[in-house]
């Protein structure tokens, strides 16, 4: 029997290598297990007359999903049909990519409506993330 020794510290400032080894070991585990994810960033970006980022949206496609991590859009672009484009546009190129759904989060003082108006659906909630507010998570099929 083989005895292994090690520790744990909590680096507020971890080196990049560090941070790739992480990184890394799981990606290969992961394709070991469930296959090339095909991972791909996605970034869209909403620019107003004088070339000003007034809003975007970030995420990634890999094993068939969509996953907007981020959908912003600046007080004064809402309510024109500016998100609801930036994420059509990003529904369409998953579809381009492959993808057969999508997922996200978003909390309670965000925009639940929103998406729920566009097709998503939720699949699960926590509750007081932060306090007195939710954390929802959805999804939508794309094909």
């Amino acid at each position: 029997m083989s005895s292994t020794s090690f520790s744990i510290a909590l680096e507020e400032n971890p080196d990049a290598s560090d941070l790739e080894a992480i990184r890394h070991g799981l990606v290969t585990f992961n394709h070991s297990r469930a296959g090339d994810d095909s991972y791909k960033s996605l970034t869209l970006l909403l620019r107003n007359a004088m070339n000003t980022v007034v809003g975007g949206l970030m995420g990634s496609s890999y094993w068939g999903w969509l996953y907007v991590d981020m959908l912003w859009v600046k007080e004064e672009f809402r309510q024109q049909g500016c998100g609801h484009k930036l994420l059509a546009t990003a529904e369409d190129e998953a579809v381009r990519r492959g993808c057969h759904s999508a997922y996200l989060d978003t909390f309670s003082f965000q925009a639940l409506r929103f998406y729920q108006k566009r097709g998503y659906t939720v699949f699960g909630e926590l509750p007081d993330f932060p306090v007195d507010c939710q954390r929802y998570f959805l999804y939508k099929r794309l094909d």
